[in-house]
C-alpha cells in the first residue's frame, strides 16, 4: 500500500537516507530526519474495516493500538519481529466537570497514563524499539526527564537490548527513575537540565556507536502519530475542533501533525482539527517564539516547572511542531505552575488523575477561553500524556504545603470512637447537600 523513506526536513536540502540507517540526523546538514511514507490509492472504508476486525483478532500484534494500524508504518519488512506490549488502545472520556471549569468546553480526555509504562512514550518506544532490533542495535541510550527512560528501558529489556538513561539531577521524578532502573536501565545522572544532558549524549552516541532514542528519532513519531488515528476511529471519524498536547520536546505535537496530515491524505478524515500546544511558564521558549513572531527558536538556559516532564529549555523538535501548527492553524499558550495545579486538582473532582505535565493542557484551555481565543461550547480533546502516580513527589508536595484540602484523620481502633468520626463526617456532607434559607 505505501512506501517509506527518510528525509532531512529541511527546505534547502531534503536529503534522504536509507531506512536502514541508524543516524538521527541528515547526513548532508545535520536536520531533523522524518519518514516520508508515499501511500498508493487507497479506499478509506476498507482500512476502516481492516482496523475495526483487528480489535477481535487474538494475535498480539493486533491487539497493540500502534500496530493494529501499520499500514501507516511502512517503513518494516515483511514479517518483522514487533517489540510490542500491548500499547495504545487507552481510554477517550469525556470529562463534563472538567469542561465547564475550562470555560464551557465540550471536553474529553484522551489519556495516555493508560499505556504499560504509563505514558505515550511507548507508542512512538514500541516503532522506535522494534527497528532497532531490526537493525541489531546492543545498546539504545536517551536523555530524558523521566517517561522516556522508563519506556525505553521497558522495550529494550523486551527486546533483549541493553538500555543507557542520562538524566538531569535533581529534575526527574524518583518515580519515573526507580521505574526504569526496575526494567533494568543504567542510569547516568547528569549535574544539569535535560538540555544538558542531550547535549551530552548526542556526540557520544555518535561516537560509540548507541542508537539515540529521543525523539528526534524519527521512528519515534511514526508510532507516536496513530494517536490520532485511534482518537478518530473513537469519533466514528468525526474530528474535534481543537486537540490540546503539553509542549515540552515537542515530539507530540510533531507527531499528531504528520498523523492527521497523513489522515487527511488517506481521505480518512474530511476537516483537520486545530492543534494547540500548551507550555508551562518556566519552560516556554516554543510560546516565546510564536507569539513574537520570530524566527528561530531561543532556548531557555534554565528552564523551571514543577511540570518535570515538560522542564525543557531547548526542545529539539520544534521545527516539527512550528510546521504541525501552521499546517492546522494552531494556537500556542503558557500557563503557570498555579494554573497547573488548578486544573490538576480539576481533573481529580472528575475522576481523571494524571502527572502535572497532563494538567497543563486542561489549565490551558481554560485561558484560551477566557481570552476569547477558544469558543465555548467547542469540542475539545485534550491529551493527558502520563499517569498520576508517575510523579508522586509532587503530590506528596501538595499534600504537606496545604494539608486543610484534603481530608484525612487518624483515630483508635476502638468502635466508639470510628462511629464518631464517621457520624460527624456523615452530618458534615448531609448539610452540604442540604438546601440553604435566609
Amino acid at each position: 500500500m505505501a512506501r517509506a523513506s527518510v528525509r532531512c526536513i529541511e527546505e534547502a536540502c531534503r536529503h534522504r537516507q536509507e531506512v536502514a540507517s541508524r543516524k538521527c540526523a541528515c547526513e548532508s546538514c545535520g536536520g531533523l530526519l522524518e519518514i516520508q511514507n508515499e501511500f498508493t490509492p487507497a479506499e478509506a472504508g476498507g482500512l476502516k474495516t481492516i482496523w475495526h476486525q483487528r480489535k477481535m483478532s487474538p494475535d498480539a500484534i493486533d491487539r497493540s493500538g500502534v500496530w493494529r494500524f501499520r499500514e501507516l508504518l511502512p517503513f518494516l519488512d515483511a514479517n518483522p519481529r514487533i517489540i510490542s506490549l500491548a500499547e495504545g488502545s487507552t481510554p477517550l472520556v469525556e470529562t463534563e466537570q472538567a469542561g465547564d471549569w475550562a470555560g464551557g468546553v465540550r471536553l474529553a480526555i484522551k489519556h495516555q497514563g493508560s499505556n504499560p509504562t504509563g505514558s505515550f512514550k511507548d507508542l512512538g518506544m514500541t516503532a522506535c524499539i522494534t527497528q532497532a532490533a531490526a537493525l541489531g542495535v546492543a545498546v539504545v541510550a536517551c536523555a530524558s526527564t523521566g517517561n522516556t527512560s522508563s519506556s525505553m528501558a521497558a522495550y529494550a529489556a523486551r527486546a533483549g537490548i541493553k538500555a543507557l538513561l542520562f538524566a538531569p539531577y535533581g529534575h526527574t521524578s524518583p518515580a519515573k527513575l526507580q521505574q526504569a532502573m526496575d526494567f533494568g536501565a543504567t542510569v547516568i545522572e547528569v549535574e544539569g537540565s535535560f538540555d544538558d544532558a542531550f547535549k551530552l549524549l548526542t556526540p557520544l552516541a555518535e561516537e560509540l556507536g548507541l542508537y539515540l532514542v529521543n525523539s528526534v528519532n524519527p521512528y519515534r513519531i511514526e508510532g507516536q502519530k496513530t494517536i490520532v488515528t485511534e482518537m478518530m476511529e473513537q469519533r466514528s471519524w468525526v474530528p474535534p475542533d481543537y486537540i490540546v498536547v503539553p509542549g515540552g520536546n515537542l515530539g507530540n505535537a510533531s507527531s499528531i501533525g504528520k498523523g492527521l496530515a497523513e489522515l487527511k491524505t488517506l481521505g480518512l478524515i474530511e476537516r483537520v482539527p486545530r492543534l494547540v500546544v500548551i507550555q508551562a511558564d518556566g519552560a516556554s521558549p516554543f510560546y516565546r517564539m510564536i507569539a513574537s513572531g520570530t524566527a528561530g527558536l531561543i532556548p531557555e538556559e534554565s528552564p523551571q516547572t514543577v511540570a518535570t516532564a515538560i522542564r525543557i529549555g531547548n526542545p529539539a523538535n520544534w521545527k516539527k511542531a512550528r510546521r504541525a501548527l501552521e499546517w492546522t492553524k494552531g494556537l500556542v499558550e503558557v500557563v503557570t505552575d498555579n494554573e497547573i495545579s488548578e486544573a490538576k486538582a480539576m481533573l481529580a473532582r472528575d475522576g481523571v488523575g494524571c502527572e502535572p505535565a497532563s494538567a497543563a493542557t486542561v489549565a490551558g484551555i481554560r485561558k484560551l477561553r477566557a481570552a476569547g481565543r477558544m469558543e465555548r461550547n467547542a469540542d475539545v480533546v485534550a491529551v493527558l500524556t502520563g499517569h498520576q502516580l508517575k510523579d508522586t513527589a509532587y503530590i506528596q508536595s501538595r499534600l504537606d504545603a496545604t494539608p486543610e484540602k484534603f481530608r484525612k484523620f487518624r483515630v483508635p481502633a476502638r468502635l466508639d470512637a470510628v462511629r464518631k468520626l464517621v457520624e460527624a463526617l456523615l452530618a458534615e456532607s448531609q448539610e452540604a447537600v442540604s438546601p440553604r434559607t435566609n
